[in-house]
């Protein structure tokens, strides 16, 4: 089978979501397709793997942060094509809400394919603009207007 026909099968990804008060974790991608961009950590389904598992493995390797994935938040398609318009991968990404396991704020600490980590509140990823990888914002807003609404109009 070659690359191209490859790019037709969908593989799976998670996004680990941590929300600490009103902040949230935050890593900036080394690797494309997002490189340079902030969001939230993630990556590949490994064959065997859970998605809850996946979505805490690379929460970890992406950010020394342990964490218990706890309920899935969303799921959406990522297909990016290239020039010519042929299709390079797609991706079903599922954002996944991760719990911190310690209540003591561990540190974080970008690893694997992070640049960096940090955490920011709503306004600062609300300013990253072409900063941010294309769903952070509105997986940000989902999360505030279900758990938080009135933060959002402070």
């Amino acid at each position: 089978m070659t690359t191209s026909n490859l790019a037709a099968f969908p593989r799976s990804g998670v996004l680990a979501i941590v929300r600490r008060q009103n902040t949230f974790l935050l890593v900036r991608r080394a690797n494309a397709p997002d490189a340079g961009l902030w969001g939230f950590p993630g990556g590949r389904i490994e064959a065997g793997e859970t998605i809850f598992h996946a979505a805490e493995r690379e929460l970890l390797e992406e950010t020394s942060l342990p964490a218990k994935a706890t309920s899935i938040i969303d799921a959406f398609d990522s297909l990016h094509y290239d020039a010519n318009g042929t299709l390079q991968f797609h991706y079903i990404i599922l954002a996944v809400k991760c719990e911190e396991q310690e209540q003591a704020h561990n540190p974080i600490q970008a690893g694997d394919d992070a640049l960096e980590a940090r955490w920011f509140s709503y306004q600062e990823i609300s300013a990253l603009g072409a900063r941010a990888s294309a769903r952070l914002h509105g997986l940000t807003r989902q999360i505030l207007q279900k758990e938080a609404p009135s933060y959002l109009s402070q």
